[in-house]
């Protein structure tokens, strides 16, 4: 196989390299010494030409196989540049190498294809051409010049543009290489497409300082850009506003529909709010159901109430999520700086002490902080530890007012009512109790404790052996609506003996016809395990005859609102008469809450009303006096006047 170093002329010929060259040696130096011998005119033998052979085959054996060593070198230089031109080119990476003007002057086909360029439309132009930036020219100008001075640049950062337009930006790293002679540059350099890595940068940034449910602002955000707006309204003698929000009731939503749909919901907020949000504002979300809204004062006359007002407005329409609408509203704290705080810290818990008072003025509303709320959020804190501590510790008590029936006077049912005497405050109202613990989410606790309470209490005077009577509980809508409620009433019932049928759980009309369509599965499962269920204060919630049709309800309790007037006032005596009629018409029981006279309780006899109850008969009254009533099988219905009736012994 001829050698790779051989020309062509030996590539050629049918001999081995070195015979070649030691035969073209001797022949070359005998034909010298035969001419050089012919010229001078002397005769010459084959025998004297046997020297000169050996040594032109020794010098072309010399020659060949240094000729044959510089052929190979050259070839190796020539396939060495071959195969690095050929990795230049077809390397993934992006290469480039500039001229000394800074004119391309070879590209790697990556560049081509991450730009979208032809090789014949970039080779020989300037680098320039293809910067993104306010001076291309001056960019490549500092660009060389730090190839000059300091024969590198390194992850230097270029936007260039494609051939269709579009923008990449890369880091770019180049090393300088001087020639010899010469004062101009060649470079080469290897840019890094950054996409990938932008992204992640991005991604990790919205993890950061966004809340990956609805994409907001989280709280890290928003305390930086509070900063700044309190920095630049300083500076210009300007107002900020905070909004403090979280939505009313939102647990419910949680615990009835799961949290897949709360989550449903709590995106559905922030796009519907989003609209309102100016260029320059923050909307955020700080977790769970609370949001912020900070708003900077263009004008310096603001009216920071307009985007509370909108807020409520917004999120009082229904959400449509799949197929079911569900509702919820919020309640608004809203600081101004600097009047409220001059700072991020300050200012948020402004607005969230006025938020809790709008929450404790009944939901649905905004409220402007101000100097008094801090005492009052504090005693309400005060207050709620107090409850908790109270439910802790077994400090609270239920009493039980007698309802009786009119035809024999006994006591058939007892209604479980709240009383708690705290040392510091003295005797604090079940309304306060409730309002408390249904803010502060203690009222599940609460129920629980006095359904077991109650339904213990009634199975230890039925083991006393005292007659059966009815234990009537008020039962918060919160703790009804929540999923596990009647897996924890029948515990209570297998834990403390109670039969089914000998509780009364209570609503209030107004907070059933509310959350009906949320309630009413439950109201029918307890129905079907045997609870008797009532509506209480009922002419006051606007309760639908339609709805009394299909409610599994079997008594209802008029409000002593109206039992109050009924012997003076004659559209509240109409009211009760036709309560009454109503219900029996309908299969229901009734039972008139709030006697104190009488009168009160001759018309309510009158009208075929079965049960009463009121500081008439009896006031709510501890566990003990109760189990004396109930074994001396008193009649609560002397025939007494109605000035006797007024000196009934009040709660």
């Amino acid at each position: 196989m001829p050698h790779l170093g051989q020309p062509s002329y030996l590539r050629r010929s049918v001999l081995p390299p070195t015979l070649f060259w030691a035969l073209v040696g001797a022949m070359a130096l005998c034909a010298l010494i035969i001419i050089e011998r012919t010229f001078s005119g002397l005769p010459f033998t084959l025998t004297q030409l046997s020297l000169p052979a050996l040594l032109g085959i020794l010098g072309g054996v010399l020659f060949g196989r240094s000729e044959i060593r510089r052929g190979s070198a050259h070839n190796r230089l020539q396939e060495s540049e071959t195969r690095l031109q050929a990795l230049y080119h077809n390397t993934p990476a992006m290469l480039h190498s500039l001229d000394a003007e800074g004119r391309l002057v070879n590209v790697s086909q990556a560049w081509l294809d991450s730009l979208g360029y032809r090789r014949e439309q970039v080779i020989g132009r300037p680098f320039s051409d293809f910067i993104v930036a306010s001076d291309p020219g001056a960019a490549l100008c500092r660009h060389l010049q730090a190839l000059r001075e300091q024969g590198e640049v390194r992850d230097v950062r270029y936007r260039l543009r494609g051939a269709d337009g579009e923008v990449l930006e890369v880091g770019l790293t180049e090393v300088a290489q001087a020639d010899q002679g010469e004062d101009g540059v060649k470079s080469l350099a290897v840019l890094t497409d950054l996409t990938l890595q932008l992204a992640a940068e991005e991604r990790v940034e919205k993890l950061a300082y966004c809340d990956s449910l609805t994409g907001l602002p989280n709280r890290a955000l928003l305390n930086d850009r509070l900063l700044h707006a309190i920095a630049q309204a300083r500076r210009d003698n300007r107002q900020v506003g905070v909004y403090f929000f979280d939505l009313d009731r939102f647990k419910t939503i949680n615990d009835t529909q799961g949290h897949a749909v709360g989550d449903l919901v709590l995106r559905s907020v922030a796009q519907r709010l989003k609209k309102f949000i100016r260029e320059g504002d923050t909307f955020a979300r700080l977790g769970g159901d609370e949001f912020v809204i900070v708003q900077a004062d263009p004008n310096q006359d603001p009216n920071f109430a307009i985007l509370a007002r909108r807020v409520l407005e917004t999120l009082g329409e229904p959400f449509s999520i799949g197929d079911r609408e569900l509702y919820t509203t919020a309640s608004i704290g809203v600081a101004v700086y600097p009047h409220d705080g001059d700072d991020p810290t300050t200012l948020l818990k402004s607005a969230d002490t006025a938020m809790y008072v709008a929450k404790s003025r009944g939901r649905n509303n905004f409220q402007f902080f101000s100097g008094e709320m801090t005492a009052e959020i504090t005693a309400q804190a005060a207050l709620e530890q107090r409850v908790r501590l109270a439910l802790h510790q077994d400090m609270l008590t239920l009493h039980y007012q007698p309802q009786v029936d009119l035809d024999t006077g006994r006591i058939v049912a007892v209604k479980a009512l709240l009383r708690w005497r705290d040392q510091a405050n003295g005797e604090i109202s079940p309304r306060e109790i409730i309002k408390i613990a249904e803010a502060s989410g203690l009222i599940y606790a609460l129920n629980k404790w006095s359904i077991e309470t109650a339904a213990a209490q009634a199975t230890a005077w039925e083991t006393a052996g005292l007659p059966p009577v009815r234990m009537a509980v008020n039962l918060s809508s919160h703790y009804l609506r929540q999923g596990e409620f009647v897996d924890v009433l029948e515990q209570i019932l297998q834990r403390t003996g109670m039969p089914a049928g000998q509780l009364e759980l209570e609503l209030s009309e107004s907070t059933l016809m509310k959350h009906l369509q949320e309630t009413l599965p439950t109201l029918t499962d307890l129905q079907v395990r045997g609870v008797n269920l009532s509506i209480n204060k009922f002419g006051t919630g606007g309760s639908s005859l339609i709805y009394l049709l299909h409610l599994p309800i079997q008594r209802i309790k008029i409000a002593p609102d109206f039992i109050l007037d009924i012997t003076r006032n004659r559209d509240h005596a109409t009211i009760t008469e036709a309560i009454i009629a109503m219900a029996h018409r309908l299969g229901l029981k009734v039972t008139a809450v709030g006697v104190e006279t009488n009168a009160q309780m001759e018309f309510l006899r009158r009208q075929g009303c079965t049960e009463v109850a009121g500081t008439f008969l009896s006031p709510a009254l501890p566990a003990e006096e109760i189990s004396r009533l109930l074994s001396g099988n008193v009649n609560l219905l002397p025939t007494i006047s109605n000035d006797r009736a007024c000196a009934v012994a009040s709660p």
